[in-house]
């Protein structure tokens, strides 16, 4: 399968009369935006904002976040089986405005929601305080369920990013690159000296509220199984729970997961980068095993030589990543973890809640109960009425100054365990 990504390239987000990309500069009507929303009759409010790199601005209550992007060629469309047809995508070409996203936010659904700070101590923490951000701030109708809430909110999201990438179907890119991936017979005939790498990633799937769709399947509902890493580029994989706001994987971390884009860079070179597989996170034992089972015996049947496991969330997902460790590893498939940590803010407790010898290898996205400092800024998209509640926050932890005291729990993207934040150990 193959794919050309064309990157355009948006330095600045501007309200205009008109919806449109020029020079650079993605430029938005916010009525087309609200158009969107009157379809669902959920909501009882909605506002656009922008927040830009270097502004003294802090969006809060933070719930998704979705990079805007289109299907130029080749079937199907942007995120298949939720705003498009159930089409296989993943190949053909796609237009990414690179450089903008899409936030969504407002009161509270669950209180595993972040903080995004465009300036100050925070901005350090978060990756999207380098994105152009629309931020969308939703307000519901009174009495509705808390499931029934984060859906709305999570669809109006996807629309307004499917919609702004439509204005750069017709946009020359500013760069192009081309990710293939071979057959298992092809990668072994044109690659029989590299090894052979796979990568396996764990989606959450918890129960209510904890979901990750893949083609709009609630991962919960599937077993492990085979994704070509194209499709997750076109939005085959979306975000849809409210796990701790430093380790959630937003739909822009799936569109943009670094371990694929890591690996296509090697792929060739130092490695066959041959398989991606997608197993779920469970609540029970019996759902875990089952699942652990099939992800080991897949990658014993694809011949790999080594994979990069990595999860999302903490606590109860330990065990199915030391599962998936474990039985990959008992396969003769050498393992390398990515997570994060939750050591206490001293650092000195134990960082996962599941461990095994076979873990021997392991990449940290950083300690999500370090507490740092976050001064106060000149503007909020959004409310601080949570700052206390929110996963990461406590209660009395506003100063009188203004600023804020949380753990990097609070800030959204911090201990990414894809690897996509700035911290790690050594």
């Amino acid at each position: 399968m193959k794919l050309t990504v064309g990157y355009i390239d948006i330095h600045d987000i501007q309200f205009s009369n008109e919806s449109k990309v020029e020079n650079g500069v993605l430029y938005v009507n916010p009525e087309d935006i609200k158009a969107l929303a009157s379809e669902d009759e959920n909501f009882a409010s909605v506002s656009v904002d922008i927040a830009r790199p270097g502004e003294s601005v802090r969006i809060t209550p933070v719930k998704d976040v979705i990079e805007p992007r289109v299907k130029v060629e080749g079937p199907g469309g942007v995120f298949p089986g939720v705003i498009s047809k159930v089409d296989t995508v993943g190949s053909g070409k796609t237009h990414v405005l690179r450089g903008s996203a899409v936030v969504t936010a407002g009161p509270i659904v669950g209180f595993q929601e972040g903080i995004i700070d465009m300036s100050g101590e925070g901005a350090k923490y978060t990756p999207f305080s380098k994105t152009n951000n629309l931020v969308i701030v939703c307000e519901t109708k009174d009495g509705l369920e808390k499931h029934v809430r984060e859906e709305s909110i999570r669809m109006l999201g996807l629309k307004a990013a499917a919609f702004l990438g439509e204005l750069g179907r017709n946009v020359t890119p500013d760069e192009e690159k081309v990710y293939e991936t071979l057959t298992t017979k092809e990668g072994m005939e044109k690659y029989p000296n590299l090894p052979r790498v796979g990568y396996v990633q764990m989606l959450q799937s918890q129960g209510l509220m904890h979901d990750t769709y893949v083609y709009g399947v609630d991962a919960k509902k599937t077993l492990s199984t085979i994704i070509n890493p194209t499709e997750v580029m076109d939005g085959a994989i979306v975000s849809g729970n409210c796990v701790s706001a430093c380790d959630k994987n937003t739909t822009y971390h799936h569109q943009n997961n670094p371990v694929i884009h890591d690996l296509f860079e090697q792929h060739g070179k130092t490695l066959n980068f041959c398989a991606m597989l997608i197993t779920n996170e469970n609540v029970y034992l019996a759902d875990k095993q089952r699942s652990s089972d099939w992800t080991a015996k897949m990658c014993k049947f694809l011949s790999l030589d080594g994979i990069v496991l990595t999860q999302e969330g903490f606590g109860n997902p330990d065990t199915d990543l030391i599962m998936n460790c474990k039985k990959i590893e008992e396969q003769g498939v050498k393992t390398v973890i990515v997570t994060d940590e939750y050591a206490g803010r001293d650092g000195t407790s134990q960082s996962l809640a599941d461990a095994d010898v076979r873990a021997d290898a392991v990449v940290t996205g950083g300690n999500a109960n370090e507490v740092i400092t976050l001064p106060k800024l000149d503007k909020v998209i959004g409310t601080l009425a949570y700052v206390d509640q929110i996963a990461g926050g406590f209660e009395n932890n506003t100063q009188e100054d203004g600023s804020i005291v949380v753990e990097l729990q609070a800030i959204t993207g911090a201990t990414n365990e894809m690897g996509f934040n700035c911290l790690s150990a050594r």
